[in-house]
């Protein structure tokens, strides 16, 4: 399973304040088990970006949709026409949910509603392609929906090395340069301009390198834990 937590509302507006018609985007399996990305939470971050555009004198229409799975093509199929007719998607699935809905959107850009933090296993045999590595920290809105952290072979953060060749990278000519893929996407989406600038190096503490991951969703806890108490109230009643 993947675990993720939801960005702050701030990060969120900042990212969408610029858009006429958005689009929050909910999965239904992962993220909705750790209480972040599900059509719940999608509908509730709508909700948020709503008030925050009244108090802003913003006109935007915000509307919230959710699937079972981003990352399969046979439930995002059913809900593309729908999806297309918004000028920005936020989806709330993981990095992996937001890469594989950016490959299908065109020219609409899918930016990220939460941040993806850490993997548990599913074994089953089969063939699998990384999109996401879980960094804790997700920058999707600013490379075109495509990860250099898990997609470039050398987690470059600010342009390919001197060993890219025809967009395949120089470890092997089956694997894509992640970074001629990000500038072919902005380039689509007409966002070039973001990679003007510089990024910063990366405070990996949210990663893996920050010790073993944990993350705790309170009022879930308070909630289960009120939930034992009457059960065992109960039993004793007996």
């Amino acid at each position: 399973m993947i675990v993720g937590s939801q960005k702050p509302i701030e990060e969120i507006w900042n990212m969408v304040k610029g858009f006429k018609k958005v689009l929050v985007f909910g999965c239904n399996t992962c993220v909705a088990v750790c209480h972040a990305g599900g059509e719940k939470e999608a509908e509730t971050i709508a909700s948020l970006i709503r008030m925050r555009a009244a108090q802003e004198g913003h006109a935007m229409e915000v509307n919230h949709l959710g699937v079972m799975r981003h990352c399969e093509p046979e439930y995002l199929d059913p809900v593309m026409d729908e999806v297309k007719k918004y000028d920005l998607v936020l989806s709330t699935a993981c990095g992996v949910g937001v890469n594989f809905l950016s490959d299908r959107t065109g020219n609409i850009p899918v930016y990220p509603g939460i941040n993806t933090s850490f993997y548990g296993a599913v074994e089953e045999p089969g063939l699998f392609k990384e999109l996401c590595a879980g960094c804790g920290d997700c920058i999707l809105h600013l490379t075109g929906g495509i990860c250099p952290i898990a997609r470039c072979s050398k987690t470059l953060m600010n342009g390919p090395c001197g060993g890219t060749n025809n967009g395949k990278c120089e470890i092997s000519k089956d694997v894509d340069c992640a970074w001629f893929l990000i500038v072919e996407r902005m380039k689509m989406l007409g966002t070039l301009e973001k990679l003007s600038g510089i990024l910063p190096p990366r405070n990996w503490s949210s990663s893996r390198d920050g010790g073993p991951r944990r993350i705790s969703v309170e009022h879930i806890r308070a909630f289960e834990e009120q939930e034992e108490k009457k059960a065992e109230t109960a039993g004793g009643k007996k």
